[in-house]
């Protein structure tokens, strides 16, 4: 969609915005920009993440809603539930009140997943230290049987 519709009192084709400063994106647009299928846009929409209007039987999405759906996007990226990324954009209110409970619930969920990678990583760490160790046995005990060099 490159301009809002003209029933809805906003500029029409030949004056539309840039794209950075448009009001009104249609979903191949939004699907274009973020690089998803226009399939997924809808299955946010079910879940009750993203909320277009609809004009003449369109779906009509809104700044709002194009920012909502590059935070959804960039917690899935992470490895945020949808149960998580709703309550936080929840949090935020109609108006942009809830932005500090926001942060604070960002604080409070990286900071857990950090713990929780951390963890994982030393693991991770100490799978390879054993998994070395015992190829190494595995090469020595080849070696002393008179074998070729092992492979890797």
């Amino acid at each position: 969609m490159t301009s809002a519709p003209a029933d809805a009192g906003t500029r029409g084709a030949a004056t539309a915005p840039p794209e950075d400063r448009r009001e009104l994106f249609g979903i191949a647009d939004l699907a274009g920009e973020f690089g998803i299928s226009t399939r997924t846009i809808r299955f946010y929409e079910n879940k009750g993440l993203i909320h277009p209007t609809r004009v003449n039987g369109s779906r009509v999405y809104t700044r709002r809603d194009r920012g909502r759906l590059a935070l959804i996007l960039r917690a899935k990226a992470i490895g945020s539930t949808l149960a998580q990324i709703s309550h936080f954009l929840d949090l935020y209110g109609e108006h942009g009140e809830g932005q500090s409970r926001q942060l604070d619930y960002v604080i409070a969920e990286t900071s857990k997943a950090i713990d929780e990678l951390e963890k994982k990583q030393l693991l991770i760490g100490d799978t390879l230290k054993e998994l070395r160790a015992i190829r190494q046995a595995c090469r020595d005990r080849r070696r002393e049987r008179g074998g070729g060099p092992a492979a890797g």
